[in-house]
């Protein structure tokens, strides 16, 4: 019985005094050691991309919204064309139609639709603005009624209106919502402008009700919601 506790104890020691030199499971420490580094990288890499792909998305979005604005009213060839509230409204509709489900545009985002003109005295000034969108933020541009001698616009790319026409002005404004987790991209707001020139003759006078039918709610830039209410 001593002989045998002996020997297996004699064997113990003798593993042990092999342990340092060993170089079985290297591997697999290193492994271990370097998984968590890759699998961050990776994750973060996913993010960015993700994060690219959104403001690619926002960007895009602001020139279609830009352009299907430059196109709204009634189709006459008699008479400038007017536009009307339902109008706007269809538009910033259609607005959240074209972002998809997968951004949830107005639940974490603003839109915010301008009319550049220029008044009686020659001067650049915002006619009307349309919002839509709970995110609370107003324009970085200009509010309904301000004058802009300058124009409109970032200030490496102000745009001005002739006189007699309009310029369609739009922001966009949309709050990240990460892929993977706000750890590694952190809280970010993207924004996006864009403008066109309205394509047709214009009647500026005013955003007209359509008569004779309920007048639609005014998507006013006042109100914080993700509908036309």
């Amino acid at each position: 019985m001593i002989y045998h506790l002996r020997s297996a104890f004699s064997c113990i020691k003798g593993r042990l005094k092999a342990l340092p030199a060993s170089c079985a499971g290297v591997a697999v420490t290193e492994t271990a050691l370097v998984l968590p580094f890759f699998l961050g990288a990776g994750l973060a890499g996913i993010e960015l991309a993700n994060y690219s792909l959104t403001m690619l998305r926002v960007g895009q979005l602001a020139v279609q919204v830009a352009d299907n604005a430059s196109r709204i009213g009634d189709i006459s060839t008699l008479e400038n064309r007017k536009i009307y509230e339902a109008d706007i409204n269809d538009l910033l509709l259609g607005a959240k139609v074209q972002a998809g489900s997968g951004l949830d545009l107005y639940e974490n985002g603003r839109v915010i639709v301008s009319s550049l003109e220029v008044d009686a005295d020659e001067e650049q000034y915002i006619h009307w603005q349309r919002c839509m969108g709970t995110l609370k933020m107003v324009s970085s541009y200009g509010e309904e009624g301000d004058k802009l001698p300058d124009g409109i616009g970032p200030d490496d790319r102000k745009v001005l209106a002739q006189s007699g026409d309009a310029v369609v002005f739009v922001e966009i404004a949309y709050t990240y919502q990460p892929l993977i987790s706000k750890a590694l991209m952190g809280a970010r707001r993207i924004e996006s402008v864009a403008s066109y020139t309205v394509r047709s003759s214009r009647d500026l006078s005013q955003v007209y009700q359509v008569e004779g039918q309920a007048h639609a709610p005014v998507s006013s830039c006042d109100k914080f919601t993700d509908s036309a209410a």
